[in-house]
């Protein structure tokens, strides 16, 4: 068996000899855009070159090192019939759950005006949050966004989930589609985004979207910087539609110097750290399925490409 590890790490020790420990029957390969071809059994991607398609012939199976496969989808020469293989989970949901809870307890805590008191001296007390005035909504109900609705429905907060299927999770009110749209989001102050990135999905967070949100309304988005029209987003903090965002993705990584988001107060912005890849639970996880695949056994996380997720 041959694995090609192909991630542009430039420490990629820091993986391949844990894989070679994890699988000592295989041969493992780091990729290098002027080498040959190696007949690679198996691919571990990040953000693959298309080259890698036109080399490597003989893959069974390609290997995303995260759960979003928008960069390995736009390959263009990806081929229709190779099996594609996300990352489920390996350490990041408990992540994203912790992520989403401190952003929202930020604002329905109130905790920067308390910050602001103790720079100024002050000792003041407000009202108490409510959890009744803040429920959640939860787009995207794949594994990490049912883990952090339940997370939060765990803490008693109204939680509702959207999908584009049907889903059943204790505590939380689902809708699916189009049609329930809507209706998910009038029932949503605190809109958080954990949705895959398609052709449905892009530019969904519009201004129309979030003006059907309660008054007072947050969002957060941990999903994709191309599911949020930007210009939307200001439009809508200005409009009065929006009290504030927590963004952790952008179209454009980093996000560059003068960008409008840095000066708006209204905005907490975070460098994609929302859920890090962990590579011991990450390289735990690929390494038996590459073994389970290569034995003939069924192996979960696999992607419909036609769906993009």
């Amino acid at each position: 068996m041959k694995i090609l590890f192909v991630a542009g790490d430039p420490k990629p020790e820091r993986w391949t000899v844990p894989i070679r420990a994890m699988v000592p029957e295989a041969e493992v390969y780091v990729w290098d855009p002027d080498g040959p071809a190696v007949n690679a059994d198996y691919a571990i991607v990040w953000q693959p070159p298309a080259a890698l398609f036109e080399r490597e012939k003989n893959l069974k199976a390609v290997f995303n090192l995260g759960a979003g496969i928008d960069g390995l989808l736009k390959v263009p020469n990806l081929p229709k019939d190779l099996t594609v293989v996300r990352l489920e989970d390996a350490g990041m949901s408990a992540q994203m759950a912790e992520y989403v809870l401190h952003q929202l307890l930020e604002a329905n805590r109130e905790m920067e005006t308390y910050r602001e008191q103790q720079r100024q001296g002050v000792w003041k007390i407000h009202r108490p949050m409510k959890r009744s005035e803040w429920p959640v909504g939860v787009m995207g109900l794949g594994h990490i966004g049912k883990r952090v609705a339940r997370t939060l429905a765990d803490l008693d907060y109204r939680v509702s989930g959207w999908a584009r299927g049907q889903h059943s999770l204790e505590g939380v009110t689902a809708y699916a589609g189009p049609d329930q749209l809507g209706e998910f989001l009038t029932a949503t102050r605190v809109l958080v985004n954990t949705l895959p990135l398609t052709e449905e999905t892009r530019n969904l967070i519009d201004y129309e979207l979030l003006s059907q949100l309660q008054p007072g309304a947050v969002l957060i988005n941990v999903g994709r910087g191309e599911h949020l029209v930007e210009d939307d987003l200001l439009r809508a903090l200005d409009d009065g539609k929006l009290l504030r965002a927590s963004l952790d993705v952008f179209r454009k990584e980093p996000l560059p110097e003068g960008h409008p988001f840095w000066q708006r107060k209204e905005i907490t912005i975070t460098p994609h750290i929302s859920a890090r890849t962990l590579r011991d639970a990450t390289l735990e996880q690929i390494t038996g399925k590459i073994r389970d695949h290569a034995q003939g056994r069924p192996i979960s996380g696999i992607v419909d490409t036609d769906r993009g997720y």
